[in-house]
């Protein structure tokens, strides 16, 4: 059951978002499993970022419409998710697989909030003891040893 929050964005933005992830799936490249999906999220600083998926003849290179997303953001200016739409070509809400859920943690953290079939729920809810980077050790520690002097 999804968590009563204080919302990062009114009913006005969710539907704001899901809008520009239709516009966006028409721009999606699906042309194996003619299934087109778009992604909008709000950023930190008030930008929305899109993106569409875009398959391959050799399926696992395909990419999801959260990967577009996530590149915009970087290609933008960068700065952290805050709430995020996912819609297949008609508006349907789709929720992110797990590879996605990873990808979008990075970038929003479990505090982001995304619409799904069962109301607004936070990817925490979604992706719950989640690894991110402050479960990896400092870059120095990651280094080789040839590069720590050891």
């Amino acid at each position: 059951m999804p968590t009563e929050l204080q919302r990062n964005v009114d009913d006005s933005g969710w539907e704001h978002l899901r809008d520009e992830a239709v516009r966006v799936a028409r721009h999606a490249y699906a042309p194996y499993s003619g299934l087109r999906v778009g992604a909008a999220a709000m950023v930190d600083d008030g930008r929305v970022v899109v993106g569409c998926n875009v398959e391959n003849a050799s399926y696992g290179l395909t990419l999801c419409a959260e990967c577009g997303l996530v590149s915009a953001l970087r290609a933008s200016g960068g700065g952290r998710l805050v709430a995020f739409a996912c819609v297949d070509g008609t508006g349907v809400p789709l929720t992110p697989c797990g590879r996605c859920r990873q990808l979008l943690h990075e970038h929003g953290g479990p505090e982001l909030e995304l619409a799904t079939a069962d109301g607004i729920r936070t990817l925490g809810e979604l992706l719950p003891g989640a690894f991110g980077p402050a479960d990896l050790p400092p870059a120095a520690e990651r280094a080789p040893a040839a590069e720590r002097g050891a």
